[in-house]
C-alpha cells in the first residue's frame, strides 16, 4: 500500500513538474508586436476590448498633432476630429459594441481663454485655447458629447456595453477653486445616455469639483472629487470616488491629499488606479488596488523605481501599467497574484522595450507603447502571451541600449502626469 501512494505521489510531482512550467510559460513569456503608425514618431495604445480592438493615439508626420486611432486587423483607423487640429482616446475603452469615445478639439476658440484638460494628451502638448469636447464614435462618424448648461468643454473617458459614457464637463458656474492661468468655469463628472439624456454625477460633500474616469456594466463609475485647481490630477483629485446609483463613495487613499485618481474599474467591482502617497500637491504617486473587502492597497514599485501608474485591468484581476525608473525613464509592468513585474523581464528576446503598458484583455493581450532603440520611435504595441508549449528563451534577457527620444519622453511624462506642467 505504501509502495502505491508513493508512486502516485511521483507521478503527481513528475506530473506537476511537467505542467507547471508550461503555466508559467503561458503567463510570464509575451511576444510584442510594434502597432503601424500614421507616419510621426510615438503613438499610444490605452485600451483594447474583447474583440481585439486596440484604441489610442497616434502621432501625423512633424509629431505636432496626434489623432485618435483604431487599430484592427493589422490596420490604423485615424477617427478624425471634431474640426479641430488635434484628437485621443486617452483611457481604456473595454465595450464591444462598436462605440468608441474619447477627446477632440474643435475649431472654436474658448471664449473665457481656458486650457482645458484635453492638451496634455496630444501630440505638441502646448494649451491651443480651443474648445475641447468629448466624442462618441461608431461606424465611420464621430459625434460631440455636449458640455452642461453655460459650460463650453467636455471630456469623455470610459463607456460601457450598455452605452453609457462617462467623463467630465463645464458648467456655467466660475468656480473660485479653480487656476484662472488655465481654468475658470467649474466642471462636474457626467453621464452621456444613449437617448440623449446627461446626468451629473456630483463631488463629495465640501468639494467644488468632480470627473468620471471609468464605467463598468453594472453601471459603477469611478473617478475624481476635490477643488477645479488646473482641471488636470493634482488638487482636483483630493479624493478617489466610487459613485454608487450616482451617489459618491469615497475610497479612501494611501497617505496623500492629492493625485488619487481611479483609472479603470472591472466588473467584478476591482479598481485601479494611482494616489499620492505623501500629503501635498508633489507627484509621489504609487499605483494602487480598491476591493470593497480590503480597501485602497498601493500595488508598490519595481526595484530602484520612484513612482507607479496603474492603467489597465482585466477580469482576472491582472492588472498593467508604468513605473518610473529603470533604463528608458519608463518600464511597463504586470501585477498579478500579488506580485509586482517588470513586462521587460517576460517578453521574448529581441522585443523592442515596453515603455508603459495600458491595457490588459481577458486573454492577456496587453497593449501600451514601446520603444524602438533601431528607429528612435515610441510606436504602440500589442504584446501576446506565448502559448503553453512553445520554445522560448530565457525570461531574463539584456535590456536594449539606447536612449529614449526627446520627444517620445516629453509626450509619455505629459499623458502620465510626470510633466513639470501638471504642478500649479
Amino acid at each position: 500500500m505504501l509502495s502505491r501512494i508513493s508512486t502516485r505521489m511521483g507521478a503527481m510531482i513528475l506530473f506537476t513538474a511537467i505542467v507547471l512550467p508550461l503555466q508559467l510559460a503561458a503567463q510570464s513569456h509575451y511576444s510584442v508586436v510594434e502597432l503601424s503608425e500614421l507616419g510621426g514618431t510615438s503613438g499610444s495604445a490605452n485600451g483594447i476590448n474583447d474583440r481585439g480592438w486596440i484604441t489610442g493615439a497616434d502621432n501625423l508626420p512633424g509629431d505636432l498633432t496626434s489623432l485618435a486611432s483604431l487599430w484592427v486587423n493589422g490596420s490604423t483607423i485615424p477617427l478624425g476630429t471634431l474640426g479641430g487640429a488635434n484628437s485621443a482616446v486617452a483611457w481604456p475603452v473595454k465595450s464591444n459594441n462598436g462605440v468608441i469615445v474619447g477627446i477632440s478639439e474643435t475649431a472654436d476658440a474658448d471664449p473665457l481663454g481656458e486650457d482645458f484638460s484635453c492638451w496634455p494628451f496630444f501630440a505638441a502638448g502646448v494649451p491651443t485655447g480651443k474648445i475641447c469636447k468629448g466624442f462618441r464614435w461608431q461606424n465611420g462618424q464621430m459625434t460631440a458629447l455636449p458640455p452642461f448648461p453655460g459650460g463650453y468643454s467636455s471630456y469623455a473617458t470610459g463607456i460601457n456595453n450598455q452605452g453609457k459614457v462617462v467623463g467630465w464637463a463645464e458648467n456655467g458656474i466660475h468656480d473660485p477653486t479653480c487656476d484662472p492661468s488655465f481654468q475658470i468655469l467649474q466642471f462636474r463628472a457626467a453621464m452621456w445616455e444613449l437617448n440623449g439624456t446627461m446626468l451629473e454625477l456630483p463631488p463629495l460633500p465640501g468639494d467644488s469639483t468632480s470627473a468620471a474616469t471609468a464605467i463598468n456594466d453594472l453601471g459603477q463609475v469611478v473617478g475624481i472629487s476635490g477643488d477645479c485647481g488646473i482641471a488636470v490630477g493634482s488638487v482636483s483629485a483630493k479624493h478617489a470616488v466610487l459613485w454608487q446609483n450616482g451617489v459618491p463613495i469615497d475610497l479612501g487613499n494611501i497617505g496623500g491629499d492629492a493625485w488619487n485618481t481611479p483609472t479603470a474599474i472591472n466588473n467584478q467591482g476591482t479598481i485601479i488606479g494611482f494616489a499620492n502617497t505623501v500629503p501635498g500637491t508633489a507627484r509621489t504617486f504609487e499605483a494602487f488596488i480598491w476591493t470593497q473587502a480590503s480597501g485602497m492597497k498601493p500595488l508598490g514599485l519595481l526595484p530602484g523605481d520612484i513612482r507607479s501608474e496603474a492603467l489597465g485591468i482585466n477580469e482576472k484581476d491582472q492588472v498593467v501599467g508604468l513605473s518610473r525608473g529603470g533604463p528608458h525613464f519608463f518600464r511597463a509592468f504586470l501585477w498579478q497574484n500579488n506580485k509586482l513585474f517588470d513586462m521587460n523581464q517576460l517578453t521574448v528576446s529581441g522585443s523592442p522595450f515596453l515603455l508603459y503598458a495600458g491595457d490588459i484583455d481577458q486573454q492577456g493581450h496587453i497593449v501600451g507603447e514601446a520603444l524602438d532603440l533601431n528607429t528612435g520611435e515610441g510606436p504602440g504595441f500589442i504584446a501576446t502571451p506565448v502559448p503553453p508549449g512553445a520554445i522560448v528563451s530565457p525570461a531574463v534577457h539584456a535590456t536594449p541600449q539606447g536612449t529614449v527620444p526627446e520627444n517620445v519622453r516629453r509626450q509619455l511624462e505629459r499623458r502620465t502626469g510626470f510633466a513639470s506642467e501638471f504642478i500649479p
